[in-house]
């Protein structure tokens, strides 16, 4: 792995050598599940596995759900396919078609059965529901960044996830008022209010508009699976979609329930290891498909608590679950559903897409209606409905949980909570904590300004310009300590789908030299740490450099009081200087034990 190039087209050799066993880079796992609508533009496209992804997939982030906001994310990867081994027991042949071309395995809910159990007379904690909304969204006035009211207008709220704000009292709750704040994002791309999330990897903006496709995407099943201390994973647990059109998009829904066997309103159970599916809790005893027969109701969105006795055993009334005889199961019904605006079994008021319903209640024990019973009214949530003359938003995927999600300054608030309500300062709107963040390790040099680019392709902070239309920007973070061994290498603005190299040297080159479309800012002594993929542009190396670098010769190892200049080689097939590859800029980094 040692190279020491007096000559620049040595480089160019190295550069091609293949990538070394103990080069692979460590792949960030999530613990958020989610689905897609039918009409967004990821369905169709291959996951990083190469599978194409549909609209019955149960997906998770590829990358980044627990760091800062990506800026180029990576498309998600199938946790659990609609069909096949592991899977949920659906048709075979949906794999491949693009958006808004309907097939028939449209998930429309989904948990593996361990979620949050609501207990009485316990208030709800800010964060502790989980919620997506579709892209006809508002939400209600809040005066707090980002929610509905802030990325509805640019297309931006229906891939994102929310949380309720405030503490709320115990549920049951009529309507009252309440408030949500943005907890993630679906591009990770800043928004119209200048804020940006963790990205789970899906496309936006998507157009409130009539019609099949969307170019973005819609979240739309939702389940956390939380430590295992809480509750173990029982199975999946989903709802397939109704026929009915929707009148608002005004298209007939995909009818992928009907096609298998049930009704939108039925929840199902696919145990783990993808035989076919079995009905789990039938749409009649939800106190759906009442009003306007069967399939006339959609379940939307799946909140489940299961107590580990075989079957579904129902809830009667709000919190009779807490005994081991029942299992907690909460849900929202679909825009366009027969039950909307009848009375609730509780309450006797009308029914709304985001509202979180249970079971009927029923008359013996004070039910007022056949219908499904309000556990928690959607204004308790931020959300805008007809009851007080609003936009009936449609809550599309759901979830509760026990443990906070993201409290990286250990102040036991969840971070966007914080943020909002408690004045910890965020300063770049990226929803974490500025104390979580650490300082930029190492100073950038080598920027390919115009009196040193080589075909007029000059960029400031960066390498010199590529064929995308930016340059390689490399900065570094974590620290300089030897022992704690956690400095990052972060390359940024890269040509996608490539690969690229990162290499060090100990001597930065004044005044640097052409290679490729770029610069060489290092050398003539170079040792070569890692070949990787650019991904979507952006790509890491690192935490373990140190340790890497133990292993050369000591002319090329890392230590104490050292200074080692870092850059990053990558392919730009197609560059402005007619080459065929380009370079970030350098970044010179002094150790310290």
């Amino acid at each position: 792995m040692q190279s020491h190039l007096p000559r620049v087209r040595t480089l160019v050799a190295l550069l091609a050598l293949p990538l070394l066993a103990n080069e692979a880079s460590a792949q960030v796992t999530s613990r958020f599940l989610f689905s897609i609508d039918w009409q967004g533009g990821t369905v169709g496209l291959p996951d990083p596995t190469g599978v194409p992804i549909t609209e019955g997939d149960i997906l998770r982030p590829t990358t980044g759900t627990g760091m800062p906001a990506l800026l180029a994310p990576a498309t998600p990867t199938i946790a659990v396919p609609h069909s096949g081994a592991g899977g949920l027991g659906l048709v075979p042949f949906c794999a491949g078609h693009p958006g808004g071309t309907p097939c028939v395995v449209e998930v429309d809910a989904y948990s593996q059965g361990a979620d949050h159990r609501f207990q009485p007379n316990v208030p709800i904690r800010p964060g502790q529901l989980v919620f997506s909304v579709d892209e006809y969204g508002t939400g209600m006035p809040s005066g707090i960044i980002p929610t509905l009211g802030t990325e509805a207008p640019g297309g931006d709220g229906a891939a994102d996830t929310f949380v309720n704000l405030g503490a709320l009292p115990p549920a049951p709750l009529a309507p009252g008022a309440g408030r949500h704040i943005g907890l993630q994002d679906g591009d990770g791309l800043p928004s119209g209010s200048g804020s940006t999330r963790p990205s789970v990897g899906l496309r936006e903006p998507i157009v409130a508009a009539p019609g099949a496709f969307n170019i973005g995407d819609n979240l739309d099943a939702l389940d956390i699976v939380q430590p295992t201390t809480v509750a173990a994973p029982v199975g999946n647990f989903f709802s397939l979609d109704s026929g009915f059109p929707d009148p608002l998009d005004l298209v007939p829904n995909t009818s992928s329930a009907a096609i298998h066997g049930f009704v939108g309103g039925d929840v199902l159970l696919t145990p783990f290891g993808g035989v076919a599916p079995l009905v789990y809790a039938p749409a009649a005893m939800l106190g759906l498909d009442i009003a306007g027969g069967p399939d006339s109701d959609d379940l939307d969105a799946l909140i489940l608590r299961e107590n580990n006795v075989p079957g579904w055993q129902r809830s009667f009334q709000p919190f009779d679950w807490m005994t081991p005889n029942t299992d907690m199961l909460i849900f929202s019904v679909r825009r366009g559903s027969a039950v909307i605006g009848m009375p609730d079994s509780l309450f006797g008021i009308p029914i709304m897409p985001g509202d979180l319903l249970l079971p009927p209640i029923p008359t013996a024990l004070g039910g007022v209606s056949p219908f499904p019973a309000i556990f928690i009214a959607a204004e308790n949530l931020g959300l805008s409905t007809a009851r007080v003359g609003g936009n009936n938003d449609d809550v599309c995927a759901l979830d509760a949980v026990s443990h906070l999600m993201y409290d990286c300054d250990g102040d036991g608030v969840e971070d966007v909570v914080a943020i909002a309500l408690l004045g910890v300062a965020d300063t770049n709107m990226d929803g974490v904590p500025d104390v979580c963040q650490a300082l930029p390790v190492g100073t950038p040099f080598c920027h390919c300004t115009a009196a040193v680019a080589p075909c007029g392709n000059a960029f400031f902070p960066g390498g010199c310009l590529n064929s995308v239309g930016t340059g390689a920007v490399m900065s570094g973070s974590g620290s300089t300590s030897v022992a704690l061994d956690n400095l990052v290498l972060t390359t940024s603005g890269m040509v996608p789908s490539t690969f690229c190299l990162t290499f060090m040297s100990p001597t930065p080159l004044a005044p640097p030299l052409p290679l490729g479309n770029g610069l060489l800012c290092v050398g003539p002594s170079i040792w070569r740490l890692a070949l990787y993929p650019t991904g979507s542009g952006t790509a890491s190396f690192g935490p373990g450099i140190v340790a890497l670098t133990s292993g050369f010769p000591p002319a090329g190892q890392i230590t104490a009081l050292s200074t080692w200049n870092f850059q990053t080689w990558y392919r730009d097939p197609f560059g402005p200087c007619g080459q065929h590859s380009n370079l970030s800029n350098a970044l010179s980094v002094t150790f310290t034990p």
